[in-house]
């Protein structure tokens, strides 16, 4: 299935805009299985250099995971100061505490300008851009998390290991 909203200006952007191989995640910050796939992706960043370009979705499941929007609402409010990968991993690092005070923690100790991000936390455009994640997800046939898109289509083998760096290693000239 396709990726129904191709990356756009919205998007967090990790790597080279010309790499040649785009791979989307929508991931929850409160999935166990995201968590365990965070240190695999951010190996595989490292190892394929500039050849990657990465984006990172929300798709919070809050109904198992009640602290997941709350968490994308702190990345992106983090991202508006220029700390959206910081504060991602951050949350990633530290999933079993998502809670409010953890976040403002969390958002003073990359030194965020505290007082623009507890504003930003509540602004309804990053609210509504979270929102917009998840339904691009829906649309795009994502039912899990996480769920890896490699340009622009839906990619359903196993992102365990090296599996999904072997994929792209088999797939791509890298």
């Amino acid at each position: 299935m396709p990726l129904r909203t191709p990356v756009n200006e919205t998007d967090y952007l990790f790597g080279s805009m010309n790499a040649p191989i785009e791979l989307v995640e929508y991931g929850d910050y409160q999935c166990p299985h995201c968590g365990r796939a965070h240190p695999i992706v951010k190996d595989l960043l490292q190892r394929v250099g500039q050849q990657v370009k990465f984006v990172f979705r929300n798709f919070p499941l809050s109904k198992i995971h009640p602290q997941a929007r709350m968490a994308a609402l702190a990345a992106e409010a983090a991202g508006l100061q220029n700390k959206y990968w910081t504060m991602h991993d951050i949350l990633y690092e530290n999933q079993k505490r998502l809670h409010h005070t953890a976040l403002l923690e969390y958002a003073a100790g990359i030194g965020l300008q505290m007082d623009q991000f507890t504003v930003d936390m509540e602004r309804e455009d990053l609210a509504t851009k979270v929102d917009s994640h998840f339904y691009s997800g829906m649309r795009s046939g994502v039912s899990a998390t996480p769920t890896f898109f490699i340009n622009g289509e839906k990619y359903t083998g196993s992102w365990e290991n090296d599996d999904l760096l072997q994929y792209l290693k088999s797939s791509f000239p890298l």
